[in-house]
């Protein structure tokens, strides 16, 4: 009875473990789009606002990065080219009762790159702006032109890429080039954020190991029912 006992308990534990396995998250989707940020002491920090509400103060750098990126801010692909102002701006003088907001772009690599598009070499500018001017006018001051959605998601800067815009492209490959920092789920503004929806696969796990704590609590009281009748 015991080494019977001892058997059952093994298989089990292994029922449970292959459960547990199966258990790990799927895969995050990718999406290919334009991310949006800051550059602060320590490096790029996500924008938290999009680029229709953000006012930058004089001095400041943006910057924006295409990529195949998961679906969370936070986890998108960082700007490549470094974010300092006074290099960026050196050849530009300042002008009474207007800002110099410096602007770097950089359109990926050729993995993030949609069919039959080349991406753009990164490029930098300082544009002078009206003191009031927010980010998405100084976007279309220095890099013309670009294209929206219906949703007010920027699909396209300097006209890159041509087509698409925040499309979803199953598991997300980590693109080449910069590393990732930590946009909400879903397009609700031109921040560059990914498109809405949870990631695929959530629910699957949770079923399954219901279903094997489930088997366990059975077999086990069968176990002692039957350890009882034998006594």
């Amino acid at each position: 009875m015991r080494a019977a006992l001892r058997f059952l308990a093994g298989a089990v534990a292994g029922v449970l473990i292959v459960l547990l396995l199966g258990a790990a998250p799927a895969q995050a989707a990718g999406y290919r789009y334009w991310s949006f940020w800051r550059w602060s002491d320590v490096g790029w920090a996500y924008q938290q606002q999009g680029p229709a509400v953000h006012v930058p103060a004089d001095g400041e750098v943006e910057g924006w990065r295409f990529a195949v990126s998961p679906d969370g801010g936070q986890q998108a692909a960082r700007p490549g080219p470094a974010g300092d102002f006074a290099a960026l701006c050196a050849g530009t003088p300042a002008e009474a009762g207007r800002k110099r907001v410096a602007v770097v772009l950089d359109f990926g690599g050729p993995g993030d790159a949609p069919a039959r598009e080349t991406p753009p070499e990164p490029r930098t500018a300082c544009a002078v702006v009206p003191t009031r001017a927010g980010s998405a006018e100084i976007l279309a001051a220095v890099a013309p032109p670009l294209r929206y959605d219906g949703n007010g998601l920027l699909c396209a800067i300097a006209g890159y890429p041509r087509t698409g815009c925040g499309e979803q492209l199953g598991g997300a490959a980590r693109p080449t080039g910069a590393g990732a920092a930590g946009t909400t789920p879903g397009p609700t503004d031109a921040t560059g954020s990914v498109a809405a929806g949870a990631s695929p696969g959530a629910a699957g796990p949770v079923l399954g190991v219901g279903a094997g704590l489930a088997l366990v609590l059975a077999v086990a009281a069968g176990a002692r029912w039957q350890s009882r009748r034998r006594r």
